[in-house]
């Protein structure tokens, strides 16, 4: 990476919690330690909105916000819908003629993207809309059926422009398959040791410790 870490793109389930969504204290305390040396926090999830703006004023992150895996930023209260959940939802309607899913909890919330349950396989989903226009993803907590026109990548990328610096100056950490695109375009990509075997092969660096101690290790480290 050329030049100076200015913000760190965090992913949540699986990064700074642990496997069954706690948060890690060791995440807290490296997002604190990142924010007091002056390097914002920008919180990048495939949860609501709503839960991702109360996670960052509880973490105390400055940085934007990606939610719904890039469908919906945020950046000092200007708020941007970018994934398309007319075609998500029709995909999913479609699903349920054939396996008998069930939407996340307060899916009632999401505004961009549809998030099933994990009781059916990510490759039966894929197979079944394939000739819909959607991505899938298994997060590992849920299966998102979402716009192929906007992930974690693209969506980083644009909230970037409105903080005003550039994608290279961002080192970003996560856990899964979903966040690849975000790990592609940061200058500095991290993955943590529990993370998914692709996701270690695209990464510069893998810690040696899992969840939220492999987030302090890699903000100790870099930061």
């Amino acid at each position: 990476m050329k030049g100076k870490i200015k913000a760190i793109a965090l992913d949540v389930d699986g990064t700074i919690t642990d496997k069954s969504r706690k948060l890690c204290v060791n995440s807290i305390k490296a997002i604190h330690q990142a924010e007091e040396n002056g390097v914002p926090v920008i919180i990048v999830t495939g949860n609501v909105l709503c839960a991702t703006k109360m996670l960052a004023i509880m973490l105390g992150t400055t940085g934007g916000l990606v939610s719904e895996n890039g469908g919906v930023i945020e950046y000092q209260k200007k708020k941007e819908v970018l994934g398309n959940i007319q075609e998500c939802e029709k995909a999913y309607q479609y699903l349920k003629t054939k396996y008998p899913v069930r939407k996340v909890e307060f899916s009632d919330q999401r505004i961009s993207e549809i998030a099933i349950e994990r009781n059916i396989k990510e490759e039966e989903v894929k197979d079944t809309l394939k000739d819909f226009n959607v991505e899938i993803y298994d997060t590992r907590f849920a299966i998102h059926i979402t716009d192929p026109a906007v992930n974690k990548g693209s969506s980083l990328t644009k909230l970037a422009d409105y903080m005003n610096i550039e994608i290279e100056e961002i080192m970003a950490i996560g856990d899964s398959e979903n966040d690849i695109e975000f790990l592609e375009v940061a200058g500095l990509k991290i993955a943590v040791n529990n993370a998914d075997k692709e996701l270690k092969a695209a990464a510069d660096y893998v810690t040696s410790r899992p969840y939220g101690d492999g987030v302090q290790e890699a903000v100790f480290k870099f930061i």
